[in-house]
């Protein structure tokens, strides 16, 4: 009788291997509480990832952008024909319910659009006659074999973030996704070999900290692209300055929806619900703190508890449940245990999501929770819960609810709800954050933006993807030129000058 549980391979040179690995990990439907697959770990399989992608690099980097574009377009229409395919690997692995997925995959596609205008954007800088038969001009060059180490919350997005930029300014690429979600990664890669993408151009190495480490570390690696909680940021954006590496780290959040009197109540908690509760909390942009101005608390919390009254949770591939379950059992707990800490400390539990009859489900499942009353001294205030638990804390005015925005260690996204043009102008100009949404719940930038938070909620050279991204996978070369004329120039010791 075969084994149920399937290894999930590595893809390297434009096949799937399974290497050596001698540890492994489970991966599991959320849903069900189920494994399903296996994972391997440690770094068996990191050289000969990057050996194929600096194989690659040559012919890769030499390819005309014509070309270039010509096969990112392919793969845009391969990834797009497929996106319910990548959706269902994503619902079956992280959890998130369908619907969520597909709009993931959606959001990941803009960065590959963005990438097809790579012609426009890597035009490049020509001054003529900057001094007496001389021109200089400057262009924009790929780095090499480049790395990124993507989060288990969207399995095919991030990916997409890093992939598409860096192999349109003619890298080539290493990715390590999350051990947790590992299938997505791989299914984007044999999508893109499908469109056209040359071997060894994206490779895919499963594996945890010691593959990280192995990648941060080879020496053939220019470039390193992560995103991650804060201290795992934190420690690759170390790792690899001192491997003297290129660096974008984004870290962990803690994002605010300001709530202030004059607002339009119901959209503020449509809002507050839809960016707390979307995807089980567990995305870089949830609202987890929704920050009540002056005396609109009270309304503002009946009117999200009636809401989340009607939400339905459950397995996500089901077209009626609007949140699945946490990614692992183990990570359930551990957001239950914040209510728990929450409780202890004084808030009040509105409504408890451990008390739901999902929570007692197979499966990974905690129901939406709210909290309210909660102060900055608490642990589910100060810490990244990362998981359906929205706080409300309670202010007297914009300018406490700003301090208590800027107080904060993350910089990563921020909303207001306000109907005073004033406030709102004040509000962005002042708040320290990367991302700002005036009564936008959820500001993640569109695709010809950048992406990425301020403070701890980043560690690094740039932000992602957009303009950033081309900066980050380019280094600028500055040629003087002078072609040889019928009169020599003869020799001149001086600096030399424009005349």
């Amino acid at each position: 009788m075969s084994d149920p549980i399937q290894t999930v391979p590595h893809f390297i040179n434009g096949e799937a291997r399974m290497g050596e690995a001698a540890r492994f990990a489970p991966v599991y439907n959320p849903a069900t509480g189920q494994q399903t697959h296996r994972v391997p770990l440690g770094a068996d399989a990191v050289d000969a990832a990057v050996a194929a992608a600096r194989a690659a690099y040559p012919a890769w980097r030499a390819t005309s952008l014509a070309r270039r574009t010509h096969i990112l377009f392919q793969i845009r229409e391969h990834l797009a024909a497929h996106q319910e395919d990548i959706a269902r690997i994503i619902t079956a692995q992280h959890g998130k319910v369908l619907a969520d997925a597909m709009g993931e995959v959606g959001r990941g596609l803009e960065n590959v659009e963005f990438a097809c205008g790579i012609p426009q954007l890597l035009k490049g800088e020509y001054s003529e006659q900057a001094s007496t038969d001389v021109d200089v001009y400057s262009i924009r060059q790929p780095l090499g074999v480049v790395v990124g180490i993507s989060p288990f919350n969207f399995p095919a997005m991030v990916p997409l973030w890093m992939v598409a930029n860096a192999i349109a300014c003619g890298n080539t690429f290493v990715l390590k996704p999350s051990e947790k979600d590992p299938s997505a990664a791989l299914r984007l890669a044999e999508l893109m070999t499908e469109a056209g993408l040359p071997p060894g151009v994206l490779n895919v190495v499963q594996g945890d900290r010691e593959a990280v480490e192995a990648l941060v570390g080879h020496p053939d690696v220019a470039a390193v692209s992560v995103v991650g909680s804060t201290p795992v940021a934190r420690a690759i954006r170390r790792a690899a300055v001192a491997a003297d590496k290129r660096v974008q780290a984004l870290g962990g959040a803690k994002n605010h929806l300001v709530v202030l009197a004059d607002a339009d109540l119901a959209a503020a908690a449509d809002g507050a619900v839809s960016a707390a509760y979307g995807s089980a909390g567990e995305r870089c942009m949830a609202v987890s703190v929704v920050v009540a101005v002056e005396d609109v608390a009270d309304k503002l919390v009946g009117a999200i508890t009636e809401r989340m009254a009607a939400l339905a949770i459950g397995d996500g591939m089901d077209p009626r449940s609007d949140m699945g379950p946490l990614v692992t059992r183990e990570h359930r707990d551990r957001v239950a245990g914040y209510v728990e800490s929450a409780q202890r400390d004084g808030a009040t539990v509105v409504v408890d999501g451990r008390a739901a009859p999902v929570a007692s489900a197979p499966g990974f499942f905690l129901g939406a929770t709210l909290l309210d009353h909660v102060t900055p001294l608490m642990a589910c205030y100060r810490d990244e819960i990362f998981g359906p638990v929205l706080s409300v804390v309670r202010v007297s005015s914009l300018d406490e609810a700003l301090q208590l925005v800027n107080d904060n260690p993350w910089g990563n996204g921020v909303a207001l709800y306000t109907r005073d043009g004033g406030a709102a102008r004040r509000f962005q100009f002042e708040v320290l954050c990367g991302m700002v949404g005036v009564n936008v719940p959820i500001p993640v930038p569109v695709g010809y933006h950048s992406f990425g938070g301020w403070k701890a909620s980043l560690f690094g050279d740039t932000h992602m993807y957009g303009p950033e991204g081309i900066n980050f996978y380019t280094r600028r070369k500055v040629v003087t030129s002078r072609w040889p004329s019928t009169t020599p120039a003869g020799v001149d010791l001086r600096f030399p000058g424009a005349r």
